[in-house]
């Protein structure tokens, strides 16, 4: 795949956006891949919350400062404003389809408060 405006690679794995609102507005939804033993930075945003669904392996998730073991099947909601991030525990790829839900769902509506790979400004 190309680095499309639907596909990027990021260091911790990339994303696929499957579909999205008129104009990238109000919903969006992402297949994410998670690489073993790598996470997203801690962050958090001001338009949009969002629903997790793992689809396969596992994964930590910390949401204000608060961790909790997600495996296939199961999810959890983030709202807006909350501090979060997704981490990969396992040896195999995780995947998880985020559901992101707000007035505006541009990357940068992303502040992030700890980052794995000196992304903070």
């Amino acid at each position: 795949m190309d680095n499309s405006p639907k596909y990027d690679q990021r260091p911790w794995g990339s994303f696929i956006v499957l579909d999205e609102g008129p104009d990238g507005k109000s919903y969006k939804v992402k297949r994410i891949e998670v690489l073993p033993g790598k996470r997203l930075s801690y962050q958090k945003h001001a338009q949009r919350g969002e629903h997790w669904f793992i689809v396969q392996g596992t994964a930590k998730v910390t949401l204000d400062g608060n961790d909790v073991i997600l495996n296939r099947g199961e999810y959890i909601d983030i709202p807006v404003g909350a501090a979060h991030r997704i981490e990969n525990p396992g040896d195999t790829l995780m995947i998880f389809i985020e559901v992101q839900q707000g007035d505006y769902l541009g990357e940068d509506d992303i502040v992030r408060l700890q980052d794995d790979y000196g992304r903070i400004a």
